[in-house]
């Protein structure tokens, strides 16, 4: 592909092509002149008022081989159902990241854009959380999604995983936000998770394709993650945790941050207890977080969705077995037929609704 541009979008590429810019760089140029075309276009030396005058000069070169062969790789990346690129100014950019710091100039979506519109909450935790942790992140996630909300992770192993698979089970969705190319799934065993996303929400990303997994890059996509959200939710975390940089962020832009509290004796808890102490709010539920919400469109309370026919039958003949008497876990798996998985992520979000409750002894209650 070699020849005059003649799409936004090629100029914003070639934009963030040029060595050494970055996106501080770009920002400024962007406010001095413009759009992109209108940088190129400009004269050197007006262009060394705002940059270093080697990425000056830089900008006034033709585009060359590297440039031109990405350009090339997008255009046919962008040949396929499915696959966008938004950038400032564009009608789907997402408004929510217009709010942060250092917004991305440019973003590659896979899947639907409508989810980045939607109500957004983060999901994060720890690459290693425990069994808990991993069915916490999934129900609450069920939940909120059952609710109409969207939920955004980084599709890393753990909680992250989790996260997204409760997304899934809802009509909000998710969004995976990656700290690589768009092209590239990482961890490599969330292939067909991914395209799950896909099918159901949309895949997230500002690295140009081919970017490969380089750490640098994953703490850096946390700002986006965090900046599409209107709260960050942090299931598991250990006191020195990159979800605790999410949480961080996620507070200096405005958004709200939520901790599920542990065992004061685990460490993935200490980093959950390190951010209420630091005035995040302590949830026990879903519903704690909707309540923070409350003035969205979207329900504020968790039994208050519409629910489809299906699921409406599918609560009703679970409740139908639960009877209204106590009830093993066990038995209640046996009699339902339901995958242990799936039925504790369902009894989970009941609970979290006000319909059941969880006795000692591992016996379960219905109390409405």
């Amino acid at each position: 592909m070699k020849g005059q541009f003649d799409q936004d979008w090629q100029y914003w590429l070639r934009l963030l092509l040029v060595p050494g810019l970055g996106n501080q760089n770009a920002r400024k140029l962007l406010g001095q002149f413009g759009l992109p075309q209108d940088i190129f276009e400009a004269e050197l030396e007006d262009l060394n008022t705002c940059v270093s005058s080697k990425i000056a000069k830089a900008i006034k070169q033709d585009p060359g081989e590297r440039t031109w062969a990405q350009l090339s790789t997008t255009n046919t990346w962008l040949e396929h159902a499915g696959n966008s690129l938004i950038y400032l100014g564009h009608p789907s950019y997402p408004t929510q990241l217009l709010e942060i710091p250092d917004p991305p100039l440019l973003l590659y979506v896979k899947g639907d854009l409508s989810y980045l519109h939607k109500p957004i909450l983060a999901v994060v935790g720890s690459r290693n959380a425990t069994q808990q942790g991993k069915l916490h992140a999934e129900a609450f996630s069920q939940a909120l999604s059952l609710a109409g909300w969207c939920i955004s992770s980084g599709l890393a192993a753990g909680v992250d995983t989790a996260a997204h698979i409760g997304g899934l089970s809802g009509s909000g969705g998710t969004i995976a936000v990656i700290g690589t190319g768009i092209d590239i799934v990482y961890p490599a065993r969330n292939r067909q998770l991914a395209h799950q996303i896909v099918e159901h929400g949309c895949i997230v990303s500002e690295y140009h394709l081919g970017t490969g997994a380089l750490a640098a890059n994953f703490p850096r996509r946390n700002r986006i993650i965090s900046g599409l959200a209107r709260g960050v939710l942090v299931v598991e975390a250990a006191a020195q945790s990159g979800s605790l940089i999410t949480a961080r962020m996620a507070a200096e832009q405005g958004r709200e941050v939520f901790a599920i509290p542990g065992s004061i004796h685990s460490p993935l808890a200490r980093g959950c207890h390190q951010l209420i102490k630091q005035g995040a709010k302590l949830v026990e539920s879903a519903q704690d977080v909707l309540e923070e919400f409350a003035d969205l469109s979207t329900s504020s309370k968790l039994g208050a969705q519409t629910l489809s026919t299906h699921e409406e039958m599918t609560i009703d003949t679970l409740l139908a077995h639960i009877g209204y008497d106590p009830i093993q876990f066990d038995t209640l798996v046996e009699q339902s037929g339901i995958e242990v998985s799936e039925l504790s992520a369902r009894v989970f979000a009941l609970e979290m609704q006000g319909v059941l409750e969880t006795l000692p002894g591992g016996m379960i209650q219905r109390i409405s």
